[in-house]
């Protein structure tokens, strides 16, 4: 009697095979093999960006499908993107800064807006050659922040908050995934913490809690891209465990975090 041959291991979903670099204050998500997320918001500005063949983005209420080269999305915004299977870069601006103010005030009349401005192209051709050449995390974020800058006419640094709530800001950016209950964040600002809460949600548009999770999130994915196992990353952001944040990152990006694929790791699966 033949011998069966063992069933093989079904493949995971991948949408992304790429890197991501952040910043005190925005980040980069770049790669090639890029897939189509579910709808999701998050509170970060994205600027999307092609290499060379377009992509399709739409706003998730209404709508059809727009295909495009260059589209920004404003913050906590429900829309789709598909990559088609391109390369493509999104960059992250949270809009506490000075430069994601000015870009919500240049596109707030549109949930999803098509960038055609004429010194986008070069800029977005100086970022993909950045990932082509698997250049630094430093020369990506550099790469990106010119497109910020360019956009929005304003350092990629300065904030645009309270600086009672900027402090707490900047305490989260820098260990998302240090305990900071609210009570804790409130002493840090030197307001009760119902003074707190209401302040920090009338500058940032999002709760305290709302905040520390999109924080943390991007934090773990960095991690995860970077080389540690999801469950790993996962814990080493404040994450209770993996499945939080699975569920979380597909609130947030309409994908789960083990459909991203380290550049160097493609073809591998970790758990």
């Amino acid at each position: 009697m033949p011998r069966s041959t063992p069933a093989a291991e079904p493949r995971r979903a991948v949408v992304g095979v790429g890197r991501v670099a952040m910043w005190k204050g925005g980040s980069v998500w770049i790669g090639r093999d890029t897939g189509q997320a579910q709808p999701h918001s998050h509170h970060a500005i994205q600027i999307t960006l092609a290499a060379a063949q377009p992509f399709r983005i739409r706003g998730a209420a209404a709508g059809a499908w727009q295909q495009t080269s260059a589209a920004i999305v404003m913050p906590d915004r429900p829309h789709l993107f598909d990559g088609c299977g391109h390369t493509v870069a999104l960059v992250f601006v949270e809009p506490e800064t000075l430069a994601g103010r000015e870009l919500i005030a240049r596109h707030r009349q549109h949930d999803v807006d098509l960038l055609r401005d004429e010194g986008l192209a070069a800029r977005t051709a100086a970022l993909h050659a950045v990932f082509e050449a698997r250049g630094t995390d430093v020369a990506l974020v550099e790469a990106a922040q010119r497109i910020v800058e360019h956009l929005a006419a304003q350092s990629t640094g300065p904030q645009a908050v309270d600086p009672r709530i900027a402090r707490v800001l900047d305490r989260i950016r820098e260990r998302p995934d240090a305990e900071l209950t609210l009570a804790l964040a409130a002493a840090m600002a030197h307001l009760s913490p119902g003074r707190f809460r209401h302040l920090f949600v009338a500058q940032t548009g999002i709760s305290f809690r709302a905040y520390l999770l999109w924080a943390r999130v991007g934090l773990a994915v960095a991690r995860g891209m970077a080389g540690d196992s999801w469950t790993d990353a996962a814990q080493q952001a404040g994450f209770a465990d993996s499945a939080h944040l699975s569920r979380t990152c597909r609130r947030m990006f309409g994908i789960a975090p083990t459909m991203l694929v380290r550049e160097d790791a493609a073809g591998q699966n970790r758990v």
